[in-house]
C-alpha cells in the first residue's frame, strides 16, 4: 500500500474517532436549535408583583362617602352586621322610595306606602293631606323624574343596631293646586319646578323586617 493512500486512511480514521467523541459530550441535534433557554432570578421586585394584594377601601362605600369618614364607619359596621347590604343597592331602592312616598302624598294615598314611613312622618303627612282636603284642595303632580341623588350621612348605633342613613335629592316635576271649582291657585302647567329634600331613613341591622323607613325629612 503506498503511502498517499496509507495516510488517507489514518487521517480517516482519525476523524471518525472525533465525531464519535463529540457526539458523546455534545449530543445529538436535529436541525436547528436556539441556545438552551435559562431561567433568570427573580428579583424580589419582581416577586412582588405577582403577590396578591388582600384588603383595601370597600369601593361600595368610598364611592359615596369619604374614606375616613364617621359615615363610612358606619357604613361599614351595618356590612358586618349585615354583610348583604350594600350601600349602592340601598340607594337604588331610596330612589325609589322616594318615587313612592312623594306620589302617594302628592295623590293623597298614604296607606300605600305606610309600612315604608315611621309613624311620626306617616302622621305628618296625613295631617297635611286631611288640611288639602278640608279646604277643597286638588293637587295634580308629575313626577319628571330624579335628577341627582346622594348619601349625604350615615350612623350607626351598636348597642341597638340601629343605622340611620341622609339621603339628598334633586327632583323636577310640574305640580298645580286647585280649588274646589278647579280654578288654579298655586303652580303653573308645564312649569317645571326643582324639588330639594334630605330624607333620613332607618333600619335594625340583622332584623327580620328588611324595610327602611322614612322617619325625618327636611331641606
Amino acid at each position: 500500500m503506498n503511502s498517499p493512500i496509507l495516510q488517507l486512511l489514518v487521517l480517516a480514521g482519525i476523524a471518525i474517532f472525533l465525531i464519535v467523541r463529540l457526539r458523546n459530550v455534545l449530543g445529538t441535534r436535529d436541525g436547528f436549535e436556539g441556545p438552551p433557554a435559562t431561567r433568570p432570578l427573580e428579583t424580589p421586585a419582581e416577586r412582588r408583583g405577582f403577590e396578591v394584594i388582600e384588603g383595601g377601601p370597600d369601593r361600595d362605600i368610598v364611592d359615596h362617602v369619604p374614606e375616613d369618614s364617621d359615615a363610612a364607619a358606619a357604613l361599614a359596621e351595618m356590612k358586618r352586621i349585615e354583610p348583604d347590604f350594600g350601600v349602592t343597592d340601598f340607594l337604588q331602592g331610596a330612589r325609589g322610595a322616594y318615587e313612592m312616598i312623594l306620589m302617594a302624598f302628592e295623590n293623597g294615598t298614604l296607606d300605600e306606602v305606610a309600612p315604608f314611613l315611621s309613624p311620626e312622618v306617616f302622621e305628618a303627612f296625613a295631617q297635611v293631606i286631611d288640611a288639602r282636603e278640608q279646604q277643597g284642595l286638588r293637587v295634580e303632580t308629575e313626577l319628571l323624574g330624579i335628577r341627582d341623588l346622594a348619601l349625604n350621612d350615615a350612623r350607626f348605633d351598636p348597642a341597638t343596631r340601629r343605622a340611620e342613613i341622609d339621603v339628598r335629592y334633586v327632583a323636577e316635576l310640574v305640580s298645580v293646586v286647585r280649588d274646589a271649582e278647579g280654578r288654579i291657585v298655586e303652580g303653573e302647567p308645564g312649569n317645571v319646578r326643582r324639588q330639594k329634600d334630605l330624607w333620613t331613613f332607618e333600619r335594625i341591622m340583622g332584623s327580620d323586617d328588611p324595610n327602611w323607613r322614612l322617619v325625618a325629612t327636611g331641606e
